[in-house]
């Protein structure tokens, strides 16, 4: 696997763009991390209405971004790391699910019971620490996904307006809730530049 680096501040927008344009030209197996200022990313399928707050995010200068990527939706700061992997294969569901749960087994290697869900998330103790969708064209496979290091809970709860049936399709009566700081789990990684140092060299 290749592991590549961009510049760092860029917009999600900007990373979102990387990737599309890695996807034509890949030519093996590429991994790259990325961390944002805030911003909610929501997927192909959903409506910026309906699972975002839009007047709080305006309010708190958070950005909203959609990708072409399915799945839900999810807020991002400098709290969370960004993780992009990046394959000539079109086997995406094959792809998919090997990535995720080669993710998973490096928070395992760390101490975390750390399982993959139906629900593309990744859970330790039954919290959501990390998230991800997938894309597939003509030329390859983009999987990419969250990783909740030290993210501002607050915020994420306010910016995200999920349904109570979604809601209590998981038991839980919040956003915030639901997820978990790996920060708060392991004492493993001092700073979310550690936990992207180790998740580098693990994926590569």
């Amino acid at each position: 696997m290749l592991l590549t680096h961009y510049p760092e501040g860029l917009s999600l927008a900007e990373y979102l763009q990387i990737e599309q344009d890695l996807v034509k030209q890949v030519k093996e197996p590429t991994l790259f991390t990325w961390i944002v200022r805030p911003t909610v990313i929501y997927g192909r399928h959903q409506r910026a209405e309906v699972e975002v707050n839009e007047a709080y995010c305006a309010e708190h200068g958070i950005a909203v971004v959609q990708r072409q990527s399915g799945g839900g939706c999810v807020y991002a700061d400098e709290g969370n790391l960004m993780i992009s992997f990046v394959t000539p294969s079109t086997h995406s569901e094959q792809v998919f699910k090997e990535f995720l749960q080669h993710i998973a087994e490096a928070l395992q290697a760390k101490g975390l019971p750390a399982v993959t869900t139906d629900h593309n998330d990744i859970l330790v103790d039954g919290r959501k620490v990390s998230g991800w969708a997938c894309f597939t064209g003509p030329t390859g496979t983009i999987v990419h996904g969250t990783m909740l290091y030290d993210v501002n809970l607050e915020a994420l709860q306010h910016a995200i307006t999920p349904t109570a049936a979604k809601l209590a399709k998981h038991g839980v009566a919040s956003v915030r809730q639901r997820v978990a700081n790996i920060k708060e789990l392991t004492d493993a990684f001092v700073t979310i530049h550690e936990l992207r140092a180790y998740i580098e060299q693990y994926g590569n």
